[in-house]
């Protein structure tokens, strides 16, 4: 008995470690999906949300607002290693990028979502899983001296 319980816990383990980094690499193509577009405008809000299919979590409601920067995975994803650093539990980009900031506007559920685009370059939060952004928290306005 005790040596199937030990099996058992194993067998557990072993499938909860592999798991973790399919979970983070999940979130990380969610975050891709949803927060990095180097093509993007300030006059695609719409077309890119309501194609991505992009609500509040859970729901089929459109969402208030959502931040696409323009740049490549590789450089979003270097705040979390050698181009960030920390910012209460986020990790805060050394340097501004380029991103679009999609307000919604109008209407309530997708795919009736309208957006108005803005266009600015900040300094970006975001959350980091085992060296992967995850998260977009928010921007953030950085003067030089």
């Amino acid at each position: 008995m005790r040596i199937l319980v030990t099996c058992m816990v194993l067998v557990l383990l072993s499938a909860n470690v592999r798991s973790q980094p399919e979970a983070v690499s999940e979130r990380y193509r969610k975050f891709i999906n949803q927060h990095i577009n180097a093509d993007m405008s300030i006059n695609k809000c719409d077309k890119e949300i309501n194609k991505l299919k992009i609500t509040k979590t859970g729901s089929n409601e459109c969402k208030e607002t959502n931040t696409f920067i323009l740049a490549t995975t590789n450089l979003v994803k270097s705040v979390c290693k050698d181009a960030g650093e920390p910012y209460n539990n986020l990790m805060k980009s050394t340097k501004p990028f380029s991103i679009i900031v999609c307000k919604l506007k109008g209407g309530q559920r997708r795919p009736h979502c309208q957006y108005r685009g803005q266009s600015r370059t900040r300094r970006i939060a975001i959350a980091c899983e085992d060296g992967f952004p995850v998260h977009f928290d928010r921007d953030i306005v950085h003067f030089e001296n």
